[in-house]
């Protein structure tokens, strides 16, 4: 339950932050920021059906971390890991081409980390891990 609560605890302040900096820089926010928030907001709403995951389990006395649940974060982040590699590169080869602030280049990048975790885990979460 402590790990659901912490998960759920760091989701607020993460939305707060963002809340304020949306409120203080309102009238000068670009596209790129815009779009950040969103995908930042969607992170969110990942992170808040894991912690109340994490919570209903412990609540129905179910261990919190099982071996399939292990393995499939195992997996999913190796996955991720490999394909934020080739999305790293990719900035890289954009940042060459288009004007960009290094602030910007490495928010779109740690987000897109983020997005490639999200989508690696929804993958594994529908099809399964395969017998090795």
């Amino acid at each position: 339950m402590k790990k659901g609560a912490i998960t759920l605890i760091v989701t607020g302040i993460v939305l707060l932050s963002c809340g304020l900096l949306i409120y203080s820089e309102s009238n000068n926010l670009s596209n790129v920021d815009l779009v950040q928030f969103g995908v930042i907001a969607l992170v969110v709403v990942f992170a808040v059906y894991f912690g109340m995951k994490r919570i209903n389990s412990s609540r129905r006395g179910e261990p919190v971390e099982d071996e399939m649940s292990k393995k499939m974060v195992q997996k999913t982040a190796a996955l991720s890991y490999y394909i934020s590699l080739y999305i790293w590169v990719a900035m890289i080869f954009i940042k060459d081409r288009v004007e960009m602030d290094t602030e910007e280049l490495l928010g779109t990048g740690i987000i897109g980390m983020a997005i490639t975790f999200a989508l690696c885990w929804v993958f594994f979460n529908f099809r399964g891990i395969r017998n090795e």
